[in-house]
């Protein structure tokens, strides 16, 4: 009790300080934190102004800085990435890019910490209700998929001759649905996507029905439940979302697919990119310290069952995010020394794996290299969760891949990114409940800039990859080769070409479906 109330008079000292603490730097200091990054920034009156600056001494990397002008303050957001043809596309038609209006001034919204912290607890009432698809794993372990729908749709199954795009949802890696994952479910419905949100085993009541426990990096359960995502909607093209430390899994995921990912493109919301660092670092205890009780209580209720293969007191009696992993799949005091290869049963007794090694088949930068589809990862400098972004944000990567993309604003927390008109209407954000605002679309008086920017990308690159396809078909009519090819169109199309391997569903054995909503 005692920790609460510590933390319940930090919390209202935050509130009292931070958001005017945030504006006594001098326009000098800001300027010298934008060259750590190689950012220019360029003020248009009345107007916004797009550059591109070369890095001194590279000849191919670049970084797009595009500078949007509100008030008297410029605002700043960055679209860091190699030179490309695509990347000149998402310039000219992502027009959200530039247009990012943070809060400013006395307002709580204005703090980093607190708007992290409103957005990944705060109670959301959604108009959104969802439908439970339970996926029964190869190894008998159950995953679970719930199917976004609106409140007022009275047939509650979606035709899997549509052909509506599918919007594959990964919450953060803690399992805990968040304001920010309901409001993207809201909002892609209301742009004719399908949303679907990925669960975990143990995450958000789905039962553990196997004592192993998906590893930090493991696609195996995700690659299992796309397969089932291609065969239920097989014409909808399918995109990804994830969120916070959830990223590792989608990361990792496109690495290790490739080009068979069946993904046409890919957006990270305040993504973790070194994880391992990032758990041994630590968070500051007050948010430690909730995110290891709200694990330890998901995991109590399958306390005996884990006994017989864990070391449950060490498990319950962890104080830390790294203490709480390595009981749960590493061996404390393992030789380095000896080769350990993770099955992806870290509850297993045989299994015996040192911290390293863990990290070394669970970081999701490892096969970064692979990943043959465009991926959006949205940052803040001030992001409370990873850190700071100088050495948290790998900009090598975006500035040498041809498919990372990197949005940088200097503001917006972990998954906040509040804007002056969400501020303004923060009274009525959430208020929506009736039908009859329902039928009105699903728009919600406050709509987070990251989702709009995230569905932005998805279009642009879509769009792109088709007129790339149809001025290739006519390239090839004119040179009378396109005879047979002339009818094709583009369809789940990844940066480099490469044959796609048929959906299949022989590891699918059981699916248990019922109606369900989030009640928040």
């Amino acid at each position: 009790m005692l920790e609460w109330l510590l933390g319940l008079c930090f919390v209202i000292l935050v509130v009292s300080i931070w958001p005017g603490s945030k504006y006594f730097c001098t326009e000098s200091q800001r300027d010298a934190l934008l060259q750590r990054f190689g950012i220019l920034q360029q003020v248009a009156k009345g107007k916004t102004e797009k550059c591109v600056s070369e890095r001194e001494g590279s000849d191919d990397a670049q970084s797009a800085c595009v500078g949007a002008l509100t008030g008297e303050k410029p605002r700043t957001v960055a679209l860091i990435c190699k030179p490309s043809a695509l990347a000149n596309y998402l310039l000219k038609h992502c027009w959200t890019f530039s247009n990012y209006s943070p809060c400013v001034g006395w307002t709580w919204r204005a703090s980093a910490f607190l708007q992290s912290v409103y957005e990944a607890c705060w109670p959301y009432e959604s108009p959104v209700q969802f439908v439970r698809d339970n996926l029964q794993l190869s190894d008998d372990g159950l995953v679970a998929l719930d199917w976004a729908v609106p409140s007022y749709q009275k047939r509650r199954r979606t035709s899997s001759h549509s052909t509506s795009p599918v919007l594959l949802i990964i919450p953060n890696s803690f399992g805990k649905i968040t304001r920010n994952v309901l409001k993207l479910c809201e909002m892609a419905l209301s742009h004719g996507y399908l949303p679907v949100v990925f669960n975990r085993r143990n995450h958000n009541s789905c039962p553990l029905t196997t004592v192993k426990l998906q590893q930090f990096g493991d696609p195996a359960d995700l690659r299992e439940a796309v397969r089932y995502i291609r065969y239920r909607q097989p014409a909808g093209r399918l995109y990804a979302v994830s969120e916070s430390s959830g990223s590792g899994l989608l990361l990792s995921y496109l690495g290790e697919c490739g080009s068979s990912s069946y993904m046409t493109a890919a957006v990270c919301l305040s993504p973790v990119f070194r994880c391992q660092s990032w758990f041994e670092s630590g968070l500051c205890w007050p948010l430690q310290g909730a995110l290891v009780l709200y694990q330890k209580i998901c995991l109590s209720r399958y306390r005996t069952v884990l006994a017989e293969t864990l070391q449950t007191d060490t498990l319950f009696s962890s104080h830390s995010l790294r203490g709480l992993e390595e009981a749960l799949f590493c061996q404390p005091g393992y030789p380095d020394s000896t080769p350990a290869v993770p099955t992806g049963n870290g509850c297993s007794s045989n299994t015996s794996i040192t911290w390293d090694a863990y990290w070394e088949h669970n970081e999701p930068l490892r096969d970064v290299d692979e990943v043959a589809i465009p991926v959006l990862s949205v940052c803040a400098k001030d992001d409370p969760i990873r850190g700071d972004a100088q050495s948290t944000v790998p900009l090598e990567l975006f500035e040498t891949n041809p498919h990372f993309f990197l949005l940088l604003t200097d503001r917006g927390g972990h998954c906040g990114f509040s804007t002056q008109s969400e501020g303004n209407d923060a009274g009525a954000a959430g208020a929506v409940g009736s039908v009859a605002a329902s039928n009105r679309g699903m728009e919600s008086h406050g709509i987070n800039w990251s989702h709009r920017a995230s569905l932005e990308f998805f279009r642009a690159t879509t769009d792109f990859f088709n007129a790339e396809e149809r001025a290739k078909q006519l390239a090839s009519r004119r040179r009378g080769l396109g005879g047979a090819a002339g009818g094709r169109f583009f369809r789940h199309r990844s940066v480099s070409t490469c044959k796609r391997v048929p959906a299949c569903s022989h590891n699918i054995h059981a699916i248990y479906s019922w109606q369900r909503s989030y009640t928040r």
